[in-house]
């Protein structure tokens, strides 16, 4: 899996077609833009879940980040996108065949979803999986991270 982490003092995402009506909605939290490649299985989704609800990006007293979004009671918006599987080196146009089928790659995200949920505590608010989707940041910091379960083919 591959995720990029933004630090949001908030975020929304809506269906491209009801462009007014937000389908998941946060105030400070992450907004997590998460594709699953090929091979990605339940261990990704456990491990992702994991680093995303701990991972220390938010300031302490010092101003140093060194708190988790747990730690600031805060929330995640988790979008699936299968764009971020793209290989670019060739050509001009990207290749997505390291990005998993979306009969495999639905469940995964629902798992990471639910296991931030469940098992850290943390509210999880999610896009649309294969619809056109529009999102929009306001990020804090700014702070980007990219982050992925294991390391790159290729």
């Amino acid at each position: 899996m591959i995720a990029v982490v933004q630090r949001a003092r908030s975020a929304r995402v809506a269906l491209a077609e009801d462009p007014a009506t937000a389908v998941g909605e946060i105030e400070r939290g992450l907004l997590v833009l998460l594709g699953v490649e090929r091979g990605d299985g339940a261990p990704d989704a456990a491990w992702m879940a994991n680093k995303l609800a701990n991972l220390r990006v938010f300031p302490d007293a010092e101003g140093r980040m060194n708190r988790s979004v747990r730690d600031v009671e805060g929330s995640i918006l988790l979008v699936s996108q299968f764009t971020l599987c793209g290989d670019c080196r060739r050509g001009h146009r990207p290749s997505f065949v390291e990005a998993e089928a979306p009969e495999v790659a639905e469940p995964l995200v629902e798992a990471v979803a639910a296991s931030i949920r469940a098992e850290h505590g943390v509210p999880v608010e999610t896009g649309r999986f294969r619809r056109e989707m529009l999102v929009s940041l306001v990020n804090e910091g700014p702070v980007t991270l990219v982050i992925r379960s294991r390391e790159p083919r290729g």
